[in-house]
């Protein structure tokens, strides 16, 4: 697919993971930044999203929100860049893509509102316990180099995502297993391109502050 992709976004948002989703894409994009408040709650972007949150793409007449979905919408948009799942694969690509949207994202924040749920109440949740999770996908990556295996591919911008994100900001535990695998995705270039455009953007702001 040849049609324009406008990004909409702000630096300081989920907007990273899509930005590196992007370029790991190899596609050319235009960045529109939406800042908080009225610029993101009004009419123009709400037609875009009706969230009011960021980020999203559009593609031709495509809208498409939701990181997750943005990510794999992309690899399949962009099959030439690599990151789609082959048939082996695909199974370990789409649960823990969804994994990470779902359960995990749903413990971290539970834990990190300092929700006390009942024990006998765990079982209603998605994710069980905050422990549960965490050890699930500590497990996953103890055998695993990455989301499928032994390949990179678009689960790994998501997946990977909150893993760097999450340990870096102590919503996640230090663990041997996402430090060994955070390692090997920060040295991609498409890794180093998105963080250090966006690293640019937040400077702006904060020179302009």
């Amino acid at each position: 697919m040849s049609a324009h992709i406008t990004f909409y976004t702000n630096p300081m948002s989920r907007g990273q993971i899509v930005r590196w989703a992007l370029e790991e894409s190899g596609t050319d994009y235009e960045t529109v930044v939406v800042e908080y408040g009225e610029d993101m709650k009004g009419p123009e972007y709400l037609a875009i999203n009706p969230m009011g949150k960021v980020p999203a793409i559009r593609h031709g007449k495509a809208v498409v929100t939701e990181c997750a979905a943005i990510c794999a919408y992309l690899a399949e948009a962009f099959p030439q860049a690599g990151l789609l799942p082959n048939a082996e694969e695909r199974a370990a690509y789409f649960r823990w893509m969804f994994f990470a949207a779902g359960p995990l994202e749903q413990a971290v924040t539970a834990n990190s509102l300092e929700i006390d749920m009942p024990a006998d109440k765990a079982p209603m949740l998605g994710f069980g316990t905050y422990a549960d999770a965490i050890g699930v996908l500590e497990g996953h990556f103890n055998d695993n180099d990455y989301v499928c295996g032994e390949r990179f591919t678009m689960a790994d911008v998501y997946v990977g995502s909150h893993v760097e994100w999450g340990t870096s900001f102590g919503s996640l535990p230090e663990r041997p297993s996402f430090k060994a695998y955070i390692e090997r995705i920060m040295v991609r270039e498409a890794h180093k391109r998105a963080r250090a455009i966006d690293q640019e953007l937040i400077a702006e702001r904060e020179a302009e502050s």
